[in-house]
Order: structure tokens, then sequence, then C-alpha cells
């Protein structure tokens, strides 16, 4: 793996070049979210019909593989990329779903991090992690976090650091050789104190990049920008970084403005399941972003809630001039009749055109940094969203 930053905006944000196996990545940029290393809804033929190269890069979440094959078939058959026959895309391991798998707040186990699963609780240690990364093949991984919501005290959240930090050494201890680019976990939850302290014990260690952990678990997002830039402060510019739990496009222009790469979410999965499209300008920063228009009860100025009544006849595509399939060929009545008798080819339909939309708003900003124009991108952006519709 090589990073390069290649542009800084005035406000902190930056645009950089990722090397993944020769195949050039421009940031910033979204891993798409998996379950068991593919889309929710689109199938591989269906990936690959997305923009490229950015659709290749793909969040791996090792829990999603304790139930089924086990790691030794994993590994026989090569890996990830193997198993699944996607040579050419990138995995970004971390031991987090922001979807079922989260953290378990209560745990104690000075000995691994315990996690809630679909499949029961698991205490997962740093020599079981590394046996998955072995096993698994990613491009990239992070280490293993201790992560823990705002609710916890300030002991708890700083053993929460210390653990962390620990378990980092181990990790990179029982790495492999050949085991891929190692990122370093950060955490510190609502506190900039910690999250500093840990950001900079972590920069001490040799490492590919950095992994931000312990956002989208319950943190003040008024303090977002405070808790983002008391870590990115730290790190050193020539290294990639990867933030969790940034979703919404506001979150993610903020995250840019602090500094980070790369961007991991389950915001996609949790708009096309409840049945949303996005709207908002999103092609290039010559985009008019006067176009944001009201919405109906259940949307706002960047989403639209198909499963609303006042769709019911409407025949225009999602996004006027949007270049996906789904806009390309249905309307807003026709995913509004699939979601209403309950066909899953309105979640495929959804997330194709959500992922395309997506991927276009993270061109749009990469595009504006380098332009000089992504302070005004943004403050345009903010601006029409926090209007509220008379």
């Amino acid at each position: 793996m090589k990073f390069a930053v290649k542009a800084w905006s005035s406000g902190g944000g930056r645009s950089g070049l990722l090397q993944l196996g020769g195949c050039p990545l421009d940031t910033p940029a979204v891993l798409l979210s998996t379950r068991k290393g593919l889309p929710f809804f689109l199938s591989p033929d269906l990936l690959s019909s997305l923009p490229s190269p950015h659709s290749r890069l793909l969040h791996l979440c090792p829990l999603h593989f304790f139930e089924g094959l086990s790691l030794q078939t994993v590994s026989s058959m090569g890996g990830l990329h193997k198993l699944l026959s996607l040579p050419d895309h990138h995995y970004l391991s971390v031991l987090r779903d922001s979807i079922d798998c989260v953290p378990d707040p209560s745990a104690t186990n000075k000995f691994g991090a315990s996690f809630d699963t679909p499949y029961g609780r698991f205490l997962v240690k740093p020599a079981d992690y590394v046996d998955m990364i072995s096993s698994m093949k990613p491009n990239i991984w992070a280490t293993l976090a201790d992560e823990v919501p705002n609710t916890v005290s300030a002991k708890r959240n700083k053993t929460s650091v210390e653990r962390t930090l620990r378990w980092l050494d181990e990790c990179i201890a029982l790495s492999p050789v050949g085991c891929g680019a190692i990122f370093g976990s950060i955490v510190g939850g609502d506190s900039v104190e910690e999250r500093r302290r840990c950001a900079q014990d972590v920069a001490n260690r040799s490492l590919s990049g950095y992994w931000i952990g312990g956002f989208g678990l319950g943190e003040n997002t008024e303090n977002l920008a405070a808790l983002m830039n008391a870590v990115t402060e730290c790190l050193p510019d020539e290294k990639p970084r990867l933030v969790s739990g940034l979703g919404t496009p506001e979150e993610i222009l903020e995250g840019v403005a602090a500094g980070v790469d790369l961007f991991n979410s389950a915001y996609i999965y949790d708009l096309t399941l409840r049945g949303f499209a996005l709207i908002f300008p999103a092609e290039s920063i010559k985009a008019d972003l006067a176009k944001f228009v009201s919405v109906g009860s259940g949307g706002d100025r960047t989403k639209i809630n198909l499963r609303e009544t006042g769709f019911r006849k409407d025949i225009t595509a999602l996004v006027e001039n949007c270049r996906c399939y789904t806009c390309c060929n249905h309307t807003k009545a026709y995913i509004h009749h699939l979601l209403n008798v309950k066909e899953l080819l309105a979640h495929i339909l959804l997330e194709i055109h959500n992922t395309h939309h997506y991927l276009g708003f993270f061109a749009s900003i990469r595009e504006a940094i380098r332009e000089g124009q992504f302070e005004e991108l943004r403050r345009q952006f903010l601006d029409k969203t926090d209007c509220v519709s008379e």
C-alpha cells in the first residue's frame, strides 16, 4: 500500500492518492458496507456496474464469518478475494459492524473485546483477530479496539484507551509477514483529551495508517469537529486516516474538513432498508445547489421517502439526469409500488441509486478540494440542508 497527499483545502481537508495492489484510488473515498464480503442487495455483476474504481473499496467485518465456513477453509481457498471471486476489489477489515455487531459497553474483560452479534456474544482476543486476518487476507486491517459509547465514566473511557494501545502492540507483534497494511486504532470516546492522548501514542508506532473508532456510538454531534481535530492534528500527514460511524453528508463534510481520507458507515444500507433515496446535488462542484428542494414528511433536503403516498403516481426518475441504472430505467412510482408489495427488487434498485449517488458525492468533494473550492462547497451545502421548509 502507498499513499500520498496531492492537494489541501484552506479549511484542512485534503485529497490524496491511495495505491492498493497497483490500483490508484483518489481520496477522500468511502468503503462500501458488506455482509460477508458483499454489499447487502447487490450481486457481483451489479457491483461491477457502479462507478469504478471506487466501488471496489469494500469494508469487511470478520464477525460475519463466525458462522458458516471455518477460517481454515477460507485460508485454504486463498483468502476472501478468492472465495468471493473478486480479485480486483480491495477489502479493509475493521472488527465492527454498526448495523448488528457493536461493542458491548458493559464488557470489562481485559483480555479482549466483547461483541454482541446475531449469533450471541463473542470475546475476541488479539491472537484470535490476527488469526482471522491471516485467513481472510484483507488488503488493510485495523487493530483490535476497545470502543465505548459516550455514556461510560471517565475512568472506563481512560481504560479503553489503555487497552486499545496494549492490543495495538499485541496485534503488531502477532502479525505475520505479508498480512496486509496495518492501521492503528484510535479511541477516546467523547473526551478530547483522551482522543488526543491515544492519537499521540499511536502515532509513535510504525504503521501504514490509522483507524479512528468510537463514533456513531452516541457522541455529541456538536463536539464532532473538536473530537476529530484532536486526533488528526496528532497524526503524520503522509499516512491515510480511516473513520467509522460518520455517514450523513453533513458528517462526511465535517470529517473531510478535519483531514480524514476514508469513511466507513452503514448509511447507505440504512437509507435503502427504510425506503429512502438520496436526491441532493452530488455530481460536480458546478452543480446548482439551489436545486435543493422541499419534500414531504419523512424526508428532508438530502433524501426522499419512497414509501410516501405522494409518489404513487410520480413517473419521474429519482434524480433528474442521474446516470445510474435505476434512474435511467425506473420511476418513483414503480419503486413506491415495489416497496408497498415488499419486493426485494425495491431495495436492489434503491441501493444501486444510493451507492451511485454517494460515490458521486465523494467525487464532487475530491474535485472541490483540487479546485480550491471545498470550503465554499461545504458552507453552501450546510447552509442549504440547515434551511427548514416553510
